[in-house]
């Protein structure tokens, strides 16, 4: 690995990066709003305007993007009409949605919240649902505690879920219709609570470690590899990039502790490249 290259600062709670070979690095700003696009010259444009507490985000086989936030909603290119994928109170105590994976077929895997991740209540727990290729959403996880990186495994069996709420990342067994088996412990974290997750193509799962200054390699066993330190504290989310995959691009968002602090975007060449995250294809129904 070389050494971490900071890219870009001055953002709030970055959020959902996802790398767009036509594009660029795509992501969100949580809490001043909007999507932006950083390309290969730097040059930053706004992929969705103002939209507030994005926590997640997939890019659909139509041009458009889907997005997190109060509801899963799809987001057309130019100017066009927002469509709801999943409402709001489309069950009941949930309050908005945070990260969001798609499968090789294209379905989306979105993880609900039930309380205000940035209030002082202890979050109620939460779901994790699917967005079936039809359009249809139905609850296939329970028992969530604070919803954050999703991810699969190479074979596509296997769901990786940070549960920041437990400081752990959970694993699912993966059904064919697309159904979850009960959670099993992947990994604990205890100096920093798991955040953003990505998969590389040797099959090692790559989280952020929010409050832990860290993004931290764990091998499919669950055992720790590799460790790449952080300036900053709150590291939200990372995902793969670059011509090649080998682009590690890790985001940031503001340290409570920190006067003046801010999110911020680095970038790290791997020696394994990641995977590119297989596009969105659910029906939309305006």
């Amino acid at each position: 690995m070389e050494n971490l290259q900071l890219l870009a600062s001055g953002y709030g709670l970055i959020e959902g990066p996802v790398y767009d070979p036509a594009r660029g690095l795509i992501f969100t700003d949580v809490t001043k709003g909007g999507a932006y696009c950083v390309a290969a010259d730097g040059k930053v444009s706004v992929v969705v305007p103002h939209r507030k507490g994005m926590g997640g985000l997939a890019i659909h086989a139509s041009g458009g993007m889907i997005v997190s936030g109060r509801t899963i909603a799809y987001k057309p290119p130019g100017e066009g009409a927002t469509v709801n994928l999943i409402p709001e109170n489309a069950v009941s105590g949930i309050v908005g949605f945070n990260d969001l994976v798609t499968d090789d077929a294209g379905r989306i895997y979105a993880g609900s919240l039930a309380g205000n991740p940035f209030g002082d209540d202890k979050p109620k727990s939460a779901f994790l649902h699917l967005i079936e290729l039809d359009g249809s959403h139905r609850v296939v996880a329970t028992d969530v505690h604070l919803t954050n990186g999703l991810g699969f495994s190479l074979n596509g069996r296997l769901l990786y879920h940070s549960d920041s709420g437990l400081n752990a990342i959970k694993i699912y067994d993966v059904e064919k219709n697309g159904d979850l088996g009960a959670p099993r412990i992947f990994a604990k974290t205890g100096d920093g609570s798991p955040d953003g997750l990505a998969v590389a193509s040797d099959g090692a799962i790559w989280i952020a470690l929010a409050y832990g200054g860290a993004v931290v390699g764990y091998n499919p066993g669950g055992r720790e590899i590799a460790r790449i330190a952080v300036p900053d504290r709150l590291v939200t989310s990372l995902c793969f990039g670059g011509a090649d995959w080998r682009d590690l691009y890790i985001v940031t968002g503001p340290d409570r502790a920190v006067p003046d602090s801010t999110g911020k975007i680095f970038r790290i060449r791997m020696d394994i490249p990641g995977l590119r995250r297989p596009l969105a294809r659910v029906k939309i129904v305006s």
